[in-house]
């Protein structure tokens, strides 16, 4: 049995104009190029809905016209596309040791991006340096404040009081304050706020390998491990935020059964190199014990390999997503051999004769994914409207 997929379409005078005006702005981004006529028969709504939300959106200069199109009969229909400086978007990571801030184009393309320590854990501290980054960011890329339409807040899951103990969050100081609200009046911004395995799956949609996706998992090795659901386009994100706690279930290693992020995370690579003598704190270590066939760090790429691949297979059986995604605070040449590494079942629904894709991909936002996924999470939810089934 072959599923329907649910479909966006428009809505006229029943829905919300913002709806529609979201679902315009996906059909142009999607085509790149694209006419009212068009954007009305795929979208489900009037012709003359269109031609008022175009309207609408040149005069906030979110899209750009583009001449008419040449070749076809009768007089050719102007064309338009997304205006990349139409609107910007402020993402922000907070680490336990630093914050990460980033300032991405409607395009998906980073105009700024910085790094600083954060020495301090506390909100008050934290929220300091992040209101010096977004005007730092606001003043190198040379953005007018009423052209930003949001900021991304993320930060290390789970939220709030769980069964998971120990490997929790790391900024425990956060646990009690409206994230959202303490955000949006600094920042004087509409604020999402979202775990960094949610951001990075985000990220790969709007600027990486998931361009083209609609329904993928995102492996996110950040401290430990996380997993981004995405569906249909929007994150899949549970009653209480916490969807894709994968580091925390049992997988086997050896003969045992593990919690999966002791055996396949970050966390575990720097245990296992400084039970080996090696200091590793940083991804180019990673990069260049791999590069130099380091026997430890191969050794623990031989034991990550069966704990790994159940998870995958797990994934996807649960899920049945397009691709799988490994990214995050790795080294591409340490993801590239773990994803060589992994068996892939022949007992997964992911093995399908017509698969065009592989299986699994590499990310391709690298260490900044999840900061690049905080802002992507505005770029999307302007351009991704709530799913409606076509009848």
């Amino acid at each position: 049995m072959v599923a329907k997929p649910d479909t966006v379409v428009g809505a006229n005078a029943e829905r919300s104009r913002n709806h529609n005006r979201q679902v315009v702005l996906a059909r142009v981004r999607a085509a790149g190029q694209i006419g009212r006529a068009e954007i009305a028969r795929s979208s489900g709504l009037s012709t003359q809905a269109v031609s008022n939300i175009i309207a609408d959106l040149l005069e906030d200069g979110m899209i750009a016209e583009q001449g008419r199109r040449s070749g076809v009969r009768g007089l050719p229909a102007v064309q338009y596309s997304l205006n990349p400086c139409g609107g910007y978007a402020f993402g922000v990571e907070i680490r336990p040791d630093a914050v990460f801030a980033a300032l991405l184009d409607l395009a998906g393309e980073t105009i700024f991006s910085e790094r600083r320590t954060q020495t301090k854990h506390d909100p008050e501290s934290v929220t300091a340096t992040i209101e010096a980054l977004k005007t730092r960011a606001l003043e190198k890329a040379r953005v007018p404040a009423n052209r930003v339409l949001g900021a991304g807040i993320v930060l290390p899951g789970p939220f709030g009081a769980t069964g998971i103990q120990g490997s929790g969050s790391e900024l425990p100081a956060w646990q009690q304050i409206d994230l959202q609200t303490w955000f949006s009046e600094a920042l004087s911004l509409p604020v999402f706020v979202e775990n960094d395995a949610n951001a990075a799956a985000m990220a790969e949609r709007v600027s990486g390998v998931a361009q083209g996706l609609e329904t993928y998992a995102f492996l996110y090795f950040g401290t430990g491990l996380g997993l981004g659901l995405v569906h249909q386009g929007r994150l899949i994100r549970g009653a209480f935020g916490n969807a894709g706690e994968i580091g925390h279930i049992p997988v086997p290693s050896a003969g045992k059964s593990v919690l999966l992020e002791s055996a396949v995370s970050r966390l575990s690579v720097q245990r296992h190199l400084n039970a080996a003598g090696l200091a590793v704190t940083s991804s180019e270590d990673l990069r260049l014990l791999y590069a130099s066939n380091d026997p430890a760090l191969a050794a623990w790429l031989e034991q990550a390999a069966e704990p790994l691949s159940a998870a995958i297979t797990t994934v996807e059986n649960l899920f049945d997503p397009q691709a799988i995604i490994l990214g995050g605070a790795m080294p591409d040449n340490v993801l590239d051999h773990l994803i060589g590494a992994v068996t892939l079942t022949d007992r997964s629904v992911a093995r399908r004769e017509d698969r065009t894709r592989p299986r699994l991909l590499r990310g391709a936002s690298g260490r900044m994914t999840a900061t690049l996924g905080a802002a992507a999470l505005v770029i999307n939810q302007a351009f991704t409207p709530m799913i409606a089934v076509a009848q």
